[in-house]
């Protein structure tokens, strides 16, 4: 059911048995899970449509020991990716939270596969990022959300499904990690890949015709757009347009919410629980200018989610009535580089920069020339080196540099591979490009004898198919991110000397937040005291992460989400049966 307005005279009394504020994957998980055990739930949205950062998320999810994974051979004990997660956490690790995550992941998979419409893909080719520690793993612990078509969905999530992020579509069609993004990147080289790629341009083309928006969802929508559906089957209320104002209490329990929907303000009350899943603060710039690095203004940081999200009132709604910000994580924003992108309207976007890093003949460079980190690593990883190697009195900054013969290939921020044209890009300034390594250098205000030198001494390993500075191809991880068909030794080296040569500026960005309440394994909110309060729960980014503000592999956003979600769900659930 979907409600979009809100009369007084229609909800003063009205009760449920848990009120869910916020729509991503750790909301409605939770709100599924609830309403699968048996109770009345109510999920309410401050925005017009659902789904805020996830739905223009990549969709994948840690779930160590999952069901896929089981079934192609591979038996995980529990202590392996227990001790891959000790070994990258170091004194942020929490092992009563990390028991109930790697403990809860698996059945969450199970859930949602045999009891809703969320269907799932696994993604038994991702490696753990740091592969060189204990128990990492080169695959089988992801799993991506089933692509589906909005039609299979019926009216009713399409009336309130956020739309795929336009910056990482093609024409606003999303393309999915894995062999849907292989046969792009392998369009001009594989009759077999251009043909797949010609049908879904074509097919999102009718469908923009007939339905004047993408039908085929992928990665982030089609995540949402599957619990949107499934939270429906199982009788969830949703009301978009609908903002949680205050919390309502009774001797210290948390018992209801006020809310403000489009046309009144009013109560409901929560018999069994509250779940904060608002998104976290990374909107927020005060809490940014307290807790995130080098950012004392606006201008230095690009968040990802979108606009009128994540603006940390869940925070604000539980530290009113006792709850506390865990901020003792090792980062406090979950970072991504990004590049800010214009367009001929005026309109300015957000680019992640999650493919193009590892590709071969791309490196980062600063200001002086000099590389800086292993570019295939993470996106976390490069900008939490980015923002260590810059100096104090100079903006954070870093150049992607790629030659002719990579642009041809790959993409590089915005600008996409032949024989999509980019002087759109050239001309609004966002991709430089200079006949030599020096004039591309002096066009970026890069330093020339800086960049000619790194260049010169990259191209020298990258013909062995080595990185002798940054060991860059090493790792299973890195190598993924590569080309298997490089031509070169290495998958993620390619020498950068074919001009002209191209560049795009890159700046810190993040996809959300670490810091977050301070919830128990149950997730629920801790007081000053770290008593819980009772029927206040935090799930999604909300909740302190359980990384502990580290990004040890692909998904320890959502995975975690989903997870803690369908946990506190269920313990709802379970209570209002009573």
């Amino acid at each position: 059911m979907i409600v979009n307005e809100a009369g007084r005279e229609q909800f003063d009394s009205e009760e449920f048995d848990v009120v869910v504020i916020g729509s991503g994957a750790g909301g409605l998980s939770a709100a599924v899970a609830a309403a699968h055990s048996g109770a009345r739930v109510l999920v309410v949205e401050k925005t017009d449509v659902c789904g805020g950062a996830t739905a223009w998320s990549g969709g994948w999810m840690w779930t160590p020991r999952h069901r896929f994974a089981r079934a192609a051979g591979v038996h995980e004990d529990v202590a392996t990716p227990k001790s891959y997660l000790r070994s990258r956490l170091g004194d942020n690790f929490d092992e009563a939270k990390v028991d109930a995550y790697l403990a809860g992941a698996p059945e969450m998979v199970d859930f949602f596969e045999e009891n809703t419409a969320l269907a799932f893909t696994p993604g038994s080719g991702i490696a753990d990022i740091h592969g060189s520690s204990p128990g990492a793993a080169t695959g089988h612990r992801q799993v991506g959300p089933l692509p589906v078509r909005l039609t299979e969905l019926g009216p009713d999530v399409a009336a309130v499904l956020r739309r795929q992020m336009f910056e990482t579509s093609f024409l606003g069609m999303g393309i999915m990690a894995g062999p849907d993004l292989q046969a792009f990147l392998h369009s001009t080289r594989s009759v077999g890949a251009f043909v797949h790629c010609v049908r879904r341009v074509a097919r999102h083309m009718l469908d923009l015709v007939l339905y004047r928006r993408g039908q085929s969802l992928v990665n982030g929508t089609a995540l949402i757009g599957r619990l949107l559906r499934s939270a429906f089957d199982a009788g969830v209320q949703v009301r978009v347009s609908t903002a949680a104002t205050g919390l309502l209490t009774d001797k210290g329990r948390v018992i209801g919410v006020r809310l403000a929907g489009p046309t009144d303000t009013y109560t409901v009350t929560a018999r069994r629980g509250v779940v904060v899943a608002t998104g976290g603060f990374s909107h927020d710039v005060d809490l940014r200018r307290e807790t995130f690095a080098r950012t004392p203004a606006v201008q230095e940081h690009r968040t990802l989610p979108p606009a009128g999200t994540t603006t940390g009132d869940g925070l604000r709604l539980a530290t009113a009535v006792g709850g506390r910000l865990d901020d003792s994580v090792a980062s406090a924003a979950a970072y991504c580089p990004v590049s800010e992108v214009r367009y001929v309207n005026g309109r300015t976007g957000v680019f992640p920069h999650i493919l193009d890093r590892g590709k071969p003949g791309v490196i980062g460079v600063l200001r002086d020339g000099s590389r800086f980190v292993n570019e295939a690593n993470g996106y976390h990883d490069y900008t939490l080196g980015m923002l260590e190697a810059v100096p104090a009195d100079e903006q954070v900054c870093s150049w992607l540099i790629a030659d002719a013969r990579s642009m041809r290939r790959y993409p590089l921020g915005m600008a996409k591979p032949f024989p999509v044209p980019r002087f759109n890009h050239r001309l609004s300034g966002y991709l430089r490009k200079g006949r030599t390594v020096a004039e591309l250098a002096q066009k970026c205000g890069i330093d020339s004898h800086g960049l000619e030198k790194t260049v010169s001494v990259f191209n020298e390993g990258a013909r062995r198919g080595e990185d002798p500075v940054f060991g860059r191809g090493d790792s299973a991880f890195n190598r993924a991110s590569g080309d298997p068909d490089n031509p070169w030794p290495n998958p993620s080296l390619a020498p950068i000397e074919k001009g002209p040569f191209y560049a795009v500026k890159v700046v810190p960005g993040s996809f959300g937040t670490f810091a977050g309440l301070l919830t128990d394994e149950r997730s629920r909110v801790l007081d000053q005291t770290d008593t819980p309060i009772g029927g206040l729960y935090a799930v999604g980014v909300d909740q302190a992460s359980v990384m502990g503000g580290h990004y040890p592999s692909g998904g320890i956003n959502i995975g975690p989400a989903m997870t803690f979600g369908y946990l506190t769900g269920i313990e709802l659930g379970n209570e209002a049966r009573r």
